[in-house]
């Protein structure tokens, strides 16, 4: 009977870990490009039951991505999409739901065989657990990215301000001031300016959709304070410089704030370390008395 439990764990740990490989080795092949985003990028209608990528696969994980409801617009600032987040999230949780199992085979291979509800509470535990890691993960990574989109702007107002005083006009001087620097920032920038170009529409309006799509306000104080030069012909360089000025005081102060803050966690360690550091130092009188 015990050869039979111990069996039966490990076919089971087996066939886990053989749908964790297989699931594994069919998302990393390459499948039919996504053509979904790019199409509502251009804002361009997609039918209501149109699906890209292979069938039956996307159907699945928009359903998923629609019920976990993913933060869109930290999505749109990492370049991923709603099943992407989806299949991070389940597998994920996958993982943690398999490894007690794993644990518990490979405990059953040497004798030792814990009861059943001890695997099953801790598989749903870290499932929930991974599960929520890789949600936070996501969120963590868009912060960055987002403080990241800010310093960029920065730097992009004074290049749109020197391409204003340098006698360009507003459309020419967003192009070329996104044209001088590399890095992702600056090709998000780019690819809303194209995709303006060639939709016909006003480069502001473009970069302020860009800005209300991943939460970047700043890039549409671009596109407020450009709108104003095209429109009304006014010269708004020196606008340009000093709202280049008060992003970068804002930036500043937003770092003291979260240095403060990682300060003030390290006080508790540092507490607790100097009462270690009083017990090594009076442990030897105390034991003489």
């Amino acid at each position: 009977m015990g050869l039979n439990w111990q069996l039966t764990l490990a076919v089971a740990g087996g066939a886990a870990v053989g749908l964790g490989v297989f699931v594994l080795v069919r998302e990393a092949l390459p499948a039919t490009p996504a053509l979904g985003p790019a199409l509502r990028r251009l804002h361009q209608p997609v039918a209501p039951g149109a699906r890209a990528g292979r069938p039956g696969r996307t159907d699945w994980l928009s359903g998923t991505a629609r019920w976990l409801r993913p933060p869109a617009r930290d999505l749109a600032l990492l370049d991923r999409t709603p099943e992407q987040y989806a299949l991070s999230v389940l597998l994920s949780g996958l993982a943690g739901l398999m490894l007690p199992g794993l644990a518990t085979a490979a405990a059953s291979l040497l004798g030792v065989t814990p009861p059943l509800v001890v695997p099953v509470v801790a598989g749903l535990g870290l499932a929930v657990l991974f599960a929520a890691m890789a949600h936070y993960d996501v969120l963590a990574k868009a912060d960055r990215a987002r403080r990241e989109f800010r310093r960029a702007v920065c730097t992009y107002l004074d290049l749109v301000a020197l391409q204003l005083s340098a006698a360009h006009g507003p459309v020419q001087a967003l192009e070329r001031a996104a044209a001088v620097c590399d890095g992702w920032v600056y090709e998000r920038i780019r690819e809303a300016l194209r995709i303006a170009q060639l939709q016909m529409h006003s480069p502001w309006e473009e970069l302020r959709e860009l800005a209300d799509r991943i939460g970047v306000l700043e890039l549409a104080d671009v596109g407020a304070i450009m709108q104003s030069s095209g429109t009304e012909g006014a010269q708004v360089h020196e606008t340009l410089r000093q709202r280049a000025d008060s992003l970068r005081d804002q930036i500043r102060t937003d770092n003291l704030a979260r240095a403060e803050a990682v300060t003030a966690r390290l006080d508790v360690p540092g507490a607790l370390l100097v009462f270690v550091l009083m017990g090594f130092v009076l442990y030897p009188f105390v034991s003489r008395i």
